[in-house]
């Protein structure tokens, strides 16, 4: 049953130690910051152990969503300051159990999926989960090397996505066991001498790789790639920059592979 209890040194210390990933681990907790947000977890079927706002915005939340904190905390802007991770601290904060999904099983059997490989920036990881979001691709696995997705520059810029896709710590045995299970579905990934992704008959279902901000997909995930593709800049043969964005490239080519899914996304035709 949810009940209020004082901000305490331990528990500002908890909250700051969650910055760093061998305590989210060892707590298995993640913080997440904003209105929005903590309302969205509250609704959500994750865990929320801890509530810490204001007077004011606990007492203009839903009962239905007050009950699913295990405590809540009252705080005023100065207690908001030093448990925040943001320069201008939100209106509420909560820690939320880390998540613990299936196996590969669910990955298998879904249409469209993302794999990370050395996706190292937290706020480009976050970005990414807010583009499968949007398209919804509800499984994102990070390969080794990849940021934490429960870094709190992740958690803030997936804008709420973290709590609705489901993210995976994976290498590269995730390939021979997604061969072994089902062969059918193909591996894609972005490559600068690949086919061009706008020239591709692409499929309803599919794995996606993404790889690094600076080196691209590294060569032992490489060798799994069936189809390689690039994203054309506009028009050919013009100097423009070196390459897009990871994030920003995640979303161009979602964005096509749904464009050509039209039997499961009709409101893209």
């Amino acid at each position: 049953m949810n009940h209020t209890v004082p901000l305490s040194k331990a528990k500002i210390k908890l909250i700051r130690s969650l910055e760093q990933r061998k305590y989210r681990l060892r707590h298995r907790l993640f913080v997440v910051e904003g209105d929005k947000i903590v309302r969205e977890a509250l609704a959500s079927p994750l865990t929320v152990s801890c509530v810490l706002a204001g007077e004011e915005w606990l007492g203009g939340l839903p009962a239905q969503l007050l009950v699913k904190t295990g405590e809540t905390v009252l705080v005023g802007e100065r207690e908001l300051s030093q448990i925040s991770f943001l320069k201008t601290p939100n209106q509420a904060v909560a820690l939320v159990r880390i998540p613990q999904y299936g196996g590969d099983g669910e990955v298998f059997s879904s249409g469209l999926s993302l794999y990370l490989d050395q996706v190292q920036d937290p706020g480009n990881l976050g970005a990414i989960l807010r583009v499968a979001d949007w398209f919804g691709i509800p499984h994102v696995l990070c390969g080794e090397g990849c940021a934490d997705p429960y870094h709190p520059k992740s958690v803030q810029s997936s804008m709420g996505a973290i709590i609705r896709v489901k993210t995976y710590p994976s290498d590269v045995s995730f390939f021979s066991r997604l061969a072994s299970h089902t062969p059918e579905i193909p591996v894609y990934g972005t490559f600068l001498n690949g086919e061009s992704i706008y020239g591709e008959r692409l499929p309803e279902k599919a794995v996606i790789v993404m790889g690094n901000e600076s080196k691209g997909i590294g060569r032992e995930v490489a060798q799994f790639v069936d189809r390689r593709i690039y994203i054309p800049s506009y028009p050919a043969g013009t100097l423009t920059s070196e390459s897009l964005n990871v994030a920003a490239a995640t979303a161009v080519v979602c964005s096509e592979f749904r464009r050509k899914d039209r039997a499961t996304a009709p409101n893209l035709q």
